[in-house]
């Protein structure tokens, strides 16, 4: 509709700026990843089923395994502060400090006004993807999650075994909340496993097979008290579509386990970002 204006090529001239320099965050203390790694015992292990979801609590300083068991499996990741669900996972922010897919060394990020660290990722066998022809990579957190909302409004019928309704039943089981209630906790997703990216053409966000096979991991260091729910996505390895009973789904499996005590005593909890909530006049 509008042509192309005389200075397109130097309007479109421009150098990318890197919108966020981290450099003066606490740096990351890999030598006590490592150490941590290295001293793991298991404490539990939590399935998750296909087509549904399951939350656990993983205390400050331990570490958070997700594992793929019987085949390829996507999972969707929320995280929560144990002692206050406002303070929750906030992909956007993590999106913008880390980036648009992340690995061993990144960190998932909170909300408003708290913004620290939850958790560490400090293993991951699937680190060595990176990124593909297509422009994907694994372990998003662009994406939000599926839910019955979109599914109704694009395709006009009703299911509920998306993460979103699953993250729901679960948390809600687990706290003694009512649905509606725990429904407002749920939030944006890592999602664990996933593979995606945005085609180059239409910008679309775009899925496709997962490279996750059964013995693939991610661990987690966890930064606070945190309730962590997952749930085993109705995709499968969203290789073709989702929110269906038809395609092939795997258990996922979460294993908590416990540094040793000398790792744990050295492991700080994570500072929140200290900001007043009350604003100043601009």
């Amino acid at each position: 509709m509008n042509k192309e204006p005389k200075d397109a090529a130097e309007r479109r001239a421009g150098k990318p700026v890197v919108c966020y320099t981290v450099d003066q965050l606490p740096p990351l203390d890999l030598a006590l990843h490592q150490q941590a790694l290295d001293s793991l015992e298991w404490v539990e292990t939590v399935i998750v089923p296909p087509r549904d979801g399951r939350v656990l609590a993983v205390p400050r300083g331990h570490v958070f395994r997700i594992r793929s068991v019987e085949g390829p499996q996507v999972g969707d990741l929320n995280l929560w502060n144990a002692n206050d669900l406002d303070e929750r996972f906030y992909s956007g922010k993590t999106r913008q400090l880390q980036a648009s897919h992340v690995s061993t060394g990144d960190r998932l990020w909170s909300s408003f006004p708290y913004v620290r660290p939850l958790a560490t990722i400090i293993d991951d066998t699937l680190a060595w993807y990176g990124r593909d022809e297509d422009g994907a990579g694994v372990h998003d957190v662009i994406g939000t999650r599926c839910d019955p909302y979109t599914n109704h409004l694009l395709a006009g019928t009703d299911y509920h075994y998306c993460c979103h309704s699953n993250l729901t039943r679960a948390l809600a089981q687990y706290t003694g909340l009512a649905l509606h209630d725990a429904e407002r906790y749920v939030h944006d997703v890592m999602n664990v496993f996933m593979c995606t990216g945005f085609t180059l053409d239409t910008q679309q966000y775009f899925m496709k097979a997962s490279p996750v096979r059964p013995g693939d991991h991610i661990d987690f260091l966890a930064e606070i008290d945190l309730l962590v729910g997952l749930s085993a996505c109705p995709g499968g390895d969203c290789s073709a579509t989702h929110s269906n009973d038809q395609t092939q789904c795997y258990p996922l499996h979460v294993d908590v386990l416990k540094p040793s005590v000398s790792v744990l005593q050295a492991h700080s909890a994570a500072e929140a970002s200290g900001y007043s909530r009350t604003h100043g006049n601009s």
